[in-house]
């Protein structure tokens, strides 16, 4: 007799469907595995088939429950009792301290000196009420200067010039050799209180240096806890700190406090390099474990357009450390909404107790003192609903991920073997269906693009932004529609003489061995995340194996339906865990995106992979179901409705609501225009400095419009003003531009667009950072001129030819705090090196230098020079000259940050909307 797990036909190929109704009661519950054929034809078993309600109904559950312990675990912030060591509440207090003076950029009072006075004020009060205790507390103020490039956002330099680090360092009083080190900012970007990025990590290193200092205990190691006063400048401070600092060498390793996002849980993102040991200390010491190495892997990656200072240890200090954030509610993050009073008091005490603590077990351990002995290796980490890390080294897990892998194709090989398989049916049949899954992923995933598609080109892109289930409603029901769909043309079409009970069993070998080469490619690629395709293949084949018996003798049944769901619940509730982070991160960040990726493309398909996934296990429930047409139609009236509602414009993108606030983010810049005037053109033997009043105002929408007022000036190859004019630069940070806000400030539309003058430095506007990629389309509406009234300084100090035929040119500046400097080579012209970073100058995505500056208090003339190649044969198309200079300055906050004109249409922006506002300069120069 042939085994029971050779898929057979019963009739012939292409003969119909199954029949899926019921002609009594005991056909109800028992079924004759889809066979319709001859009805005085015995068939050879009679097992249970799945009812359509009941399949649908048990796998919705499922879905349902495991959703729900996400969500549950995810608001239980803190797990058991605090132990008192951790005082939330005063750290609490420190973080509306450190809000209350408001935004804190680089340069302006608020951060160079309320929030370093407060800082210095508690250090002191914490060194003077543990002077008689084991440890001696070492304050320094450092203002460093200095320069580096990074490839972050396409790639771009940096200088920096007396920004502020406040570093204190606890150590025992005999001293110490190794030391710990502790991060967080407290500096903001403009206009936002910073409360979750960074003052609640400032606010929790405090009580943690208050804690560690108060302990009778001895520490064997010390720690130094830096709050570095220039994160948001793009990692300057701590660049300052690692190259620069004295205690700097004595660093073994760090922990770096984050947020993109505001309150909630804080994650373990990213670890090491390599140092499992600092996992293991995470995984022994945390009080509420929550981490992956999903998310480093991710992050490290660069899908992600973000960066912290870990990179800058890692990379500039070659140091190993940890990696922690807020992640929670991004569409606020970096708004006027990321307030005190945002974050749970319990967010607060989690962060607490889990820092304490690792770095207590750190600073006791005798590990940091010979760290170097351990650095080999990563490892492959992950929580379980915040209750238990599994933590376990990489090279463990590939000897796992393989044993798994090994005992599925022994599985499949069996099947293959046993009797009535000969010729390789088996093999052939399992490839067939193992075909059958894979279009339908293509299918599925085609026809969801098509519905994102005609969303975007019906204009009402992004309306999950405010309604995020709304898009599982449409695209989730349109997805599993259409898996379902082929999956049951297959069954009825192509498997119709097949008994259901042997699909069912055919297709879980499909979703096992599809997993199992997923498992194999990613640890053949070295990836620590191979460990989710390990859970999935590991857990649903044990449960396969344990219910053989039952499957075979009963089929489908209620109690064979429910175990093998039990046996999928640990692998799918981490893995609808992980696609929570997805959407948690991915969601927001389409909102400043820019407008050249379409939002709903990628939303789309981020739902259609999590179905895919999710339903890999569910194919073998679709085969084992008597029909389908009742879920199918289900569903398909779910999408209508969806499809219409969207289509119908009622599901608003953004909101203004202040309990959950979704802003949108915009970028304007006013100009006006000024008639010619000349200049007398450079001079060598001379040193002309030229001054103009020139402004911009900046508003980012980051769920908000971004509006600049803006005077921009061009000088030509003698030095002339070629033109000047200053207007309101609109630029879009999502992919809706200002289709929203036209209703509201009918001057801002599409007759006021303007496109990138490609023989301008970055387009001719001012750019604050090089993303000028992401966002492509500009707006620019007349406005009249308004002046700072500390302008930027300007001038060409030297320029003379070098022996090796290059041509060295020195400039200086002098302007507000934040500027940055764009050089464009001519055609046939290119810089041999500069006075930044290593010398070797480094181009952005468009071939042009971006150099970003800024400085605290009191600062110098910026001097700087660089070495261009002349072109041999110049481009009589193209500017003239061997380059074109600009430079823009950027007035974050003072009087120079608002003008009359700016407050007058910021009031007429939507209360969705959160106008982030500066002032802004450009002058270009042709050399």
């Amino acid at each position: 007799m042939e085994s029971d797990t050779t898929v057979r036909r019963i009739k012939p190929f292409g003969t119909q469907n199954y029949v899926a109704q019921d002609d009594d009661g005991s056909r109800d519950r028992c079924g004759n595995n889809g066979y319709s054929g001859d009805p005085k034809r015995k068939p050879e078993v009679n097992i249970y088939l799945l009812r359509e309600g009941l399949a649908a109904s048990l796998v919705s559950v499922f879905i349902l429950v495991l959703w729900g312990l996400v969500h549950l675990s995810l608001q239980q912030l803190v797990i058991g009792k605090p132990t008192g060591e951790f005082n939330a509440v005063r750290a609490r207090r420190h973080l509306e301290q450190i809000t209350s003076v408001g935004p804190r950029p680089v340069g302006s009072q608020e951060n160079e000196v309320l929030t370093v006075n407060y800082l210095l004020k508690q250090i002191e009060n914490i060194r003077h009420e543990t002077a008689a205790g084991p440890h001696q507390l070492t304050v320094d103020v450092q203002r460093p200067t200095g320069s580096f490039s990074i490839d972050f956002l396409g790639g771009f330099t940096s200088f920096y010039d007396r920004v502020t680090n406040i570093v204190v360092r606890l150590e025992p009083k005999g001293g110490t050799q190794h030391l710990m080190l502790a991060n967080c900012h407290f500096d903001t970007v403009a206009n936002s209180p910073g409360a979750s990025d960074d003052a609640v990590s400032c606010a929790v290193m405090l009580e943690v240096l208050h804690s560690l200092a108060n302990q009778s205990t001895l520490l064997h190691h010390g720690v130094v806890f830096l709050f570095n006063g220039a994160e948001e400048n793009i990692l300057q401070a701590s660049h300052g700190f690692i190259t620069q600092h004295p205690w700097a060498k004595q660093v073994r390793a760090f922990i770096n406090l984050e947020a993109a996002g505001v309150g909630g849980k804080e994650v373990v993102f990213q670890t090491g390099p390599e140092n499992p040991w600092l996992v293991q200390a995470y995984v022994q010491a945390a009080k509420h474990p929550f981490a992956s190495v999903v998310g480093q892997e991710v992050f490290q990656s660069g899908i992600i357009p973000s960066d912290t200072d870990f990179r800058i240890y890692r990379d500039f200090g070659n140091i190993p450390g940890i990696d922690l954030a807020f992640i929670e509610n991004g569409f606020i993050y970096h708004t006027k909404y990321d307030t005190a009073d945002r974050i749970l008091t319990d967010s607060i005490q989690r962060a607490g107790d889990n820092i304490l603590a690792v770095l207590r077990y750190l600073l006791m351990s005798e590990t940091l003192a010979d760290s170097s002995e351990y650095r080999h290796g990563n490892m492959v980490f992950f929580d379980l609903l915040g209750v238990v890390v599994v933590a376990y080294p990489a090279r463990v897990g590939t000897i796992l991920n393989y044993m798994v892998a090994t005992a599925t194709f022994l599985y499949l090989a069996k099947k293959a073997s046993l009797p009535g398989n000969g010729g390789g049916r088996y093999v052939r049949d399992l490839a067939v269906a193992t075909g059958v899954a894979v279009l339908s992923w293509f299918v599925t995933l085609l026809s969801v693009l098509i519905v994102a598609l005609l969303i975007t080109l019906l204009g009402r892109s992004m309306f999950w932004y405010n309604h995020f289930y709304a898009s599982i409603c449409l695209y989730g029901t349109a997805a599993t529609g259409k898996m379902v769909l082929v999956h049951t043309l297959a069954k009825n079409l192509y498997f119709g003489g097949v008994r259901l009970v042997e699909l069912g069993d055919l297709f879980f070998d499909v979703s096992i061995l599809l997993w199992c080469c997923s498992l194999v490619w990613l640890t053949q690629q070295g990836l620590c995340s191979a460990y989710v395709p390990m859970l999935m293949v590991a857990f649903p084949l044990a449960t396969r194996l344990l219910l053989a018996n039952e499957f075979k003798h009963r089929g489908a049944s209620v109690k064979y339906s429910v175990l093998y769901l039990l046996g999928l619940a640990l692998p799918y509730v981490h893995f609808m865990f992980l696609i929570w982070v997805v959407f948690e991160i991915f969601t927001p960040i389409m909102g400043r995106s820019g407008t050249e990726i379409p939002p709903e493309v990628v939303l789309a398909t981020l739902v259609t992979l999590a179905t895919i996934f999710l339903s890999s296990f569910f194919l073998h429930f679709i085969y084992l179901a008597r029909s389908t047409k009742w879920i199918l139609a289900g569903l398909g009236s779910v999408f209508i409705f969806m499809f219409l509602l969207v289509c119908s414009g009622l599901l608003f993108p953004y909101s203004g609501s202040p309990d959950s606030p979704r802003p949108k983010r915009v970028f304007l810049q006013v100009q006006s225009h000024i008639t010619r005037r000349h200049i007398d053109p450079y001079i060598p033997s001379l040193t002309r400095t030229f001054v103009f009043p020139t402004l911009e105002v900046n508003c980012l929408f980051l769920s908000t419009p971004l509006l600049q007022h803006t005077t921009r000036t061009f000088h030509n190859l003698q030095g002339e003003v070629e033109s000047r004019d200053s207007g309101l630069w609109i630029n879009s940070f999502d992919y809706t531009a200002i289709q929203h806000i036209t209703p509201h400030v009918p001057e801002i539309n599409d007759s006021v667009r303007t496109h990138c003058r490609e023989d301008r430095p970055f387009c001719g506007y001012p750019w604050f950072l090089p993303v000028k990629f992401l966002s492509k389309k500009n707006w620019y509406l007349p406005a009249p001129e308004v002046s700072p009234s500390s302008p930027v300084e300007f001038s060409l100090l030297s320029k003379e030819e070098t022996s090796w035929g290059t041509v060295k040119m020195t400039f200086s500046a002098k302007g507000p705090s934040h500027m940055s400097l764009y050089l464009m080579p001519h055609r046939g012209a290119s810089l041999s090196t500069w006075s930044f970073g290593d010398g070797t100058p480094q181009f952005d995505l468009s071939g042009e230098y971006f150099v970003f500056y800024s400085h605290g208090l009191d600062a110098p003339t910026w001097i700087f020079w660089f070495e261009i190649q002349p072109p041999r044969d110049p481009d009589p198309s193209g500017p003239e000259g061997m380059i074109s200079v600009a430079i823009s300055s950027h007035y974050f906050f003072g009087q120079d940050q608002r003008t009359a004109q700016l407050e007058e249409i910021l009031r007429r922006f939507p209360t969705w909307t959160f106008p982030s506002s500066w002032v802004s300069t450009y002058d270009m120069y042709r050399y």
